[in-house]
């Protein structure tokens, strides 16, 4: 795989925790040059090639999934974290608990073409954040095609999302659940994603989760 033109640690990972605090959400723009997505688009990637740069994402995101977790547990910290210290023995256990379908790859929808929401939670062991990119330049490459996610609050409607993706940004954005403090408690958000209907062209998009399916 291509390499992202800026490594993953030297974004504000303060402020991508508040973004996703606050919004499931937290955009890493420019995280692929223009001529690495479009290539990267072209080609594609084997299971092999996404192993660096899942590594690093879950190094990234490893605080804030125990901080989740920690917090969906009303304040109560497991003793035994359910997130390991790396990548490697997170990967054992879902191996351990038969998850061996991988979930990291690219995405190509044509006109007419979207996808449903889905969550991607099956599974006895699910890591709660995940990374997506567009490798397609919105308004050159297709039309329509908005990245979007909803938020299903207790009690509430739904709350929709679009995601403001350019050629070569990536986001990280909440799996399935996600603690959100309210006025007495905290309480578990769900979230969802899904592709509008692309109106013409052909969008390609990359999804690197850090589990595997069942």
């Amino acid at each position: 795989m291509t390499p992202a033109p800026i490594s993953l640690p030297d974004y504000d990972w303060d402020l991508a925790a508040q973004d996703l605090d606050a919004e499931g959400w937290a955009l890493l723009p420019g995280f692929f040059p223009e001529d690495a997505a479009r290539r990267l688009a072209r080609t594609g990637a084997t299971p092999a090639e996404f192993e660096p740069l899942r590594a690093a994402l879950y190094r990234q995101c490893l605080p804030i999934a125990r901080r989740w977790a920690a917090a969906l547990q009303q304040g109560e910290q497991d003793p035994d974290s359910p997130y390991p210290d790396d990548l490697a023995a997170w990967t054992r256990r879902n191996r351990e608990a038969g998850q061996t379908r991988g979930l990291s790859g690219l995405h190509r929808l044509g006109a007419g073409g979207y996808q449903p929401l889905i969550q991607h939670a099956d599974g006895a062991h699910v890591f709660p954040l995940q990374l997506v990119a567009l490798l397609s330049e919105p308004g050159v490459d297709f039309t329509g095609g908005e990245f979007i996610m909803t938020e299903q609050r207790p009690r509430m409607q739904s709350r929709p999302m679009v995601l403001p993706l350019g050629l070569g940004d990536a986001a990280v954005i909440a799996v399935s659940h996600r603690p959100v403090h309210g006025a007495r408690d905290i309480y578990r958000l769900t979230a969802r994603q899904a592709v509008s209907r692309v109106r013409s062209g052909d969008r390609t998009g990359l999804q690197v989760l850090l589990h595997d399916g069942p």
